[in-house]
């Protein structure tokens, strides 16, 4: 081992504490990198592959009816590879022990022969025989939501008659990875679920016979889908095609698609912070070490020792401290990516998960991690290297101090002696005390940043689901209805007011800019559903045009008073020309609405309906419930309480999870920061406190001289902080955006006061830890030490 080596390990003992704190701090940004890498990595190898066995379809359309021999048309377009119709319709579920009525999607199996396209993966039981009436399969999320087994029977109302079906078999379905119900924004598996029966059974159910109103394909290799779904579209308009989409828009694979982008945000985004504080961090200590150290640099490099090697001996410390980081990094990391990928199974349903990270993930991280910590350190090895051996060996020419209007005769009307001390010290080197402010606020920040989750969650449960919805239930229907099933509705047990709701499937587009979002008519005064502005509250609904959230509007280029294309894939898919209107902001989807007598008249199929916004009256329920059961035609139904109990219960146990991990990486930052400033301020100041202790000062006294110092750095830095969190939330909030969500931009002011303790309760606890190695100053050592 060579003298530079020995020397090295020498410095990395003696620097222990500062070490260790900057490789936690890199260590967090190395497991936040390795986490959303290695759980992006996972979930697209298990969708790549789960998508391949199960042979999910690349196109898929709705109908209203259409004869089998339409399939052989379809197969001879061009690029389409394989073709399978089916029935998928909905339908409600009377579930032995559970009160309300579930919704269910219920799909036809073939009538013989194994799926073509989207094939079951069995997870008990078997498939329906074929011949047998009221066999079917359920999906696995809702058999474990209900404690169904093969074997066990459930009640089902298909177009209004009831039928006993025996579950033969549980299964999964690349359709539905993420199972959500009509018009659900989250899974819900007590509420909804998925059956799969034999084709001729549905067929008779719902008058289907001969007919399909489902079409999957799957295209060619390398055969793009607009062409195919053009072709496709243009074959189904006579049958009551309702515009065909590929895989992309399919809506399980839709979510999946946005939860693996939000994943590499995270990876880009979340690492940057604490990677950025570790280069700070770096850059203090290699600054204080080489200007320590200028004596010794002058003996390497008058026994010969050149500028390369002086510099690769303190690169080499610098990479010594990453390197420590990196492995405890990438070790959490790959913890929390398992964790994080077995997490989104309760989101996700897959009958595998294919959880092995390879060395890329790692590797990224790695060469992220140490050419920030270098770019830190690079600055102050530079100096070390250039250093010539007379002007090293000389004492660093001492600092400049001037008299200033915080002077000890200013300072000394409002504060005593040691606090003079203090804010001497930072007025003295004001750029070192913003730094060192600067990386306490960013970890202030971090906690504002994690803490505004909630508020944004409830701030958006608030503003849709509170204020923009007050409704009790929505029931919607299989099939248009006239205006008059209103007053049907209207006389159901328990009903206090009933209000109607169209909802169209359509193609927006303006210029080349196309949107596929359906258009959904309010009526004019609407109160239980209106259209609601989260700043303003409802808006009155005009008399004709286009009210658009401002989120398709960005899409569309369209503004107030700008025509939008309009084709409609219902009725007489009529293409019209409306002009915009209105805009207005919601956090949840990209709605169109347009007034319901308008849309009517527009489509020109009289006054019709496709469901029902009502309130009820409460202890009425039960009889409401039960008399819905028998109606016919009834597709879903939704009630507004249980959608805002789904969606706290979904979301707050995962922000509690990663609360916990960040307060935890937040709290590293803030320790690096802390630990590295005291260490550096008592490197610096150990012979004048020694002094000080000499002169009579108690030990009480030397530490607040110490610790008050970074005291004064955490109350400067929580402002700070509170600044940085606003930022970091606002630009997170946009970062992780999606046509689905937006994070409302809303901290509550409790959010600034938490973060702001557990960053005054870190410092108290680091402080305390620290105060020992003052306790056990030896002075007489510390004023022999020659400066």
């Amino acid at each position: 081992m060579s003298s530079l080596d020995r020397k090295l390990l020498r410095d990395l003992w003696r620097l222990r504490l500062q070490a260790l704190a900057i490789a936690l701090v890199i260590a967090s940004g190395v497991a936040l990198m390795v986490m959303a890498l290695t759980t992006t990595e996972s979930l697209e190898a298990t969708t790549s592959a789960y998508y391949e066995r199960a042979r999910f379809a690349d196109v898929f359309a709705r109908l209203k009816r259409a004869p089998d021999s339409l399939e052989a048309r379809i197969a001879a377009i061009p690029g389409v590879r394989v073709v399978e119709t089916r029935i998928v319709e909905s339908g409600l579920l009377d579930v032995a022990g559970y009160r309300e009525p579930v919704v269910a999607t219920l799909v036809s199996l073939p009538k013989s022969g194994p799926q073509r396209l989207n094939a079951l993966v069995l997870r008990a039981g078997r498939l329906p025989a074929p011949g047998r009436l009221r066999e079917a399969v359920v999906g696995e999320p809702f058999a474990e939501a209900h404690h169904l087994r093969p074997g066990d029977t459930i009640g089902a109302v298909l177009r209004g008659r009831r039928v006993v079906l025996r579950i033969v078999g549980t299964a999964l379905s690349p359709e539905f990875v993420y199972a959500i119900p009509p018009g659900g924004l989250m899974p819900d598996d007590r509420r909804f679920g998925v059956i799969w029966m034999g084709r001729d059974e549905l067929a008779a159910a719902f008058g289907l016979k001969g007919a399909f109103d489902d079409v999957s394909l799957a295209l060619s290799p390398g055969q793009r889908p607009q062409p195919v779904i053009a072709r496709l579209d243009a074959l189904l308009a006579r049958y009551g095609g309702t515009g065909a989409y590929d895989r992309a828009e399919q809506v399980s694979n839709w979510f999946l698609s946005n939860e693996i982008a939000q994943q590499k945000n995270m990876s880009r985004l979340m690492p940057a912070i604490f990677l950025g504080v570790a280069a700070f961090l770096t850059n203090m200590v290699m600054a204080r070490l080489v200007a320590t150290e200028r004596r010794e640099i002058g003996l390497l490099k008058a026994f010969g020792y050149g500028g390369g090697a002086i510099f690769w001996h303190y690169a080499k410390l610098v990479l010594a401290i990453a390197a420590g980081g990196i492995v405890l990094g990438a070790v959490l990391g790959a913890a929390l990516g398992n964790w994080n990928t077995r997490l989104y199974r309760e989101f996700f349903r897959f009958p595998f998960l294919l959880y092995q990270p390879g060395p890329r993930s790692f590797a990224i991280a790695a060469a992220v991690s140490l050419a920030t910590s270098l770019a830190g350190g690079m600055g102050a090895v530079g100096r070390a290297a250039r250093l010539p051996p007379a002007i090293a060996m000389q004492p660093a020419p001492p600092a400049v101090y001037r008299r200033s209007r915080l002077g000890p005769a200013a300072l000394g009307r409002f504060l005593d002696g040691p606090s003079r001390m203090i804010v001497r010290r930072l007025l003295r080197w004001p750029l070192r005390a913003f730094l060192a402010s600067a990386g306490l606020a960013l970890s202030v920040g971090v906690l504002i940043l994690a803490l505004q989750w909630v508020d944004a969650v409830n701030a958006l449960v608030e503003t849709h689901y509170e204020r923009g919805q007050r409704q009790d239930a929505t029931i919607t229907f299989n099939d248009l209805r006239p205006r008059g099933v209103l007053d049907d509705i209207r006389h159901l047990p328990g009903v206090l007011a009933a209000e109607p709701f169209r909802i169209v499937p359509a193609r927006l587009a303006r210029g080349r800019a196309e949107q596929r979002e359906p258009v959904i008519g309010v009526p004019a005064g609407a109160r239980l559903a209106p259209v609601h502005d989260v700043a303003r509250g409802p808006i009155d609904m005009p008399a004709d045009g286009l009210v658009l959230s401002r989120q398709l509007a960005g899409l569309l280029h369209a503004g107030i008073g700008d025509p939008v294309r309009v084709q409609l894939l219902e009725g007489r898919r009529a293409v019209l020309m409306v002009p915009v209107v209105r805009l207005f902001d919601t956090y949840i989807g990209k709605p169109a609405y347009m007034n319901l007598a308008a849309l009517n008249r527009r489509m020109g199929d009289g006054s019709v309906l496709s469901g029902v916004h009502v309130t009820l009256d409460e202890p009425r329920r039960a009889a409401f419930l039960a008399r819905l059961r028998t109606l016919p035609g009834i597709a879903a139904i939704q009630f507004r309480r249980a959608a805002i109990d789904t969606f706290h219960r979904t979301m707050g146990e995962t922000i509690d999870i990663f609360l916990g991990f960040f307060i935890g990486f937040a709290s590293a930052l803030s320790v690096g920061v802390i630990v590295n400033a005291i260490r550096i301020a008592l490197s610096e100041r150990e012979r004048e406190l020694a002094t000080l202790r000499v002169l009579g000062f108690s030990r009480a006294e030397v530490a607040y001289i110490l610790l008050g110092e970074i005291g004064l750095l955490v109350w400067i830095a929580i402002p700070l902080g509170c600044g940085a969190g606003t930022l970091l939330a606002w630009y997170f909030g946009k970062a992780f955006e999606t046509e689905l969500f937006r994070v409302p931009p809303v901290i509550y002011p409790s959010t600034y006061g938490t973060a702001a303790l557990i960053m005054i309760a870190t410092a108290a606890i680091v402080a305390a830890w620290l105060r020992r190695h003052l306790d056990r100053l030896d002075m007489i050592a510390v004023l022999k030490t020659r400066e």
